[in-house]
């Protein structure tokens, strides 16, 4: 995140946005909202009370008041359309026709979920210079999927597990995190201003050992992918790649009969191409670093 303030050009807008800020625990918060100048860091997320936490870390009481707040769903209220959705269907006739019949269903209501592409998030505007994603892309995706598990444990119990033997459920899953995946990344690429970088932070796997010290070692260690392997062509797609890097981060270590965890994470400084931005351009207020 720091490294991308350097990557910003000098005419571009000094405004910050942040989302999925959370606490700012991954945050250079106090550095962002210096870096802001006289413009605005924007922290966006469902937690305003995280968000409040985070700010008030920072010692400098006029840097705390160049910190905005906005409480919103990232995703445009994704989760919100796909539980009206499960609400309209007759769970006690498909529960009785069998586990088939109720994972159709389900992928049904996946394939139909409105998903805003871009999403809105009301009151932050546009013309970004500086756009961050922080560890919020795979959850984007994976909460309103858990919430679809969720609703099969309240309606079916005894079917809870038999989703990976149903191909059109599990193809739906696929299809539903490419499309809130793309419109994340249009999310993204129309906060910025021309000129403007984008930093997207994603845990793409994550990963179990039992043996520390050996936690590079196949033989100790199982992975599961937590994004579409197609994200970085995606990315590609959408955006010039300046930088990319990978790392891993160990949040729990093995102890007695508990595996360690931990994720593997990829980490992308990105610009729009610029015949997209000077395309995309809403107005010639742009040119003044104005935002609606």
């Amino acid at each position: 995140m720091l490294h991308a303030l350097t990557l910003r050009p000098p005419a571009t807008s000094p405004g910050i946005v942040v989302l999925g800020a959370g606490a700012c625990t991954e945050i250079p918060i106090a550095e962002l909202a210096r870096a802001a100048s006289d413009d605005e860091l924007v922290l966006v997320d469902l937690d305003r009370a995280a968000m409040e936490q985070g700010r008030n870390e920072i010692a400098s009481p006029a840097l705390r008041r160049n910190v905005r707040l906005i409480e919103a769903d990232i995703t445009g209220g994704v989760s919100a359309n796909l539980n009206s959705l499960m609400e309209r269907r007759p769970w006690h006739i498909l529960v009785e026709q069998g586990a088939r019949a109720v994972f159709d269903a389900m992928a049904e209501c996946l394939e139909q979920c409105i998903v805003p592409d871009p999403p809105e998030i009301a009151s932050l505007g546009s013309g970004f210079g500086v756009v961050i994603s922080s560890l919020i892309l795979s959850q984007l995706f994976s909460y309103p999927l858990l919430d679809v598990l969720d609703y099969v444990q309240r309606i079916a119990p005894q079917m809870v597990g038999e989703q990976e033997r149903h191909r059109r459920y599990q193809d739906a899953t696929q299809a539903f995190r490419i499309r809130i995946i793309q419109a994340h990344l249009h999310l993204l690429r129309s906060l910025l201003d021309i000129g403007g970088v984008v930093v997207l932070l994603s845990d793409i796997r994550g990963f179990v050992f039992n043996v520390y010290g050996t936690d590079h070692d196949a033989q100790h260690r199982r992975t599961m992918p937590l994004v579409p392997r197609t994200l970085p062509e995606m990315m590609r797609e959408n955006f010039t790649v300046l930088e990319e890097r990978n790392w891993e981060w160990l949040s729990d270590l093995p102890e007695n009969e508990r595996l360690g965890r931990g994720y593997e994470v990829a980490g992308y400084i990105l610009q729009a191409p610029m015949q997209a931005q000077k395309d995309e351009t809403p107005s010639i207020f742009n040119n003044f670093g104005l935002r609606g």
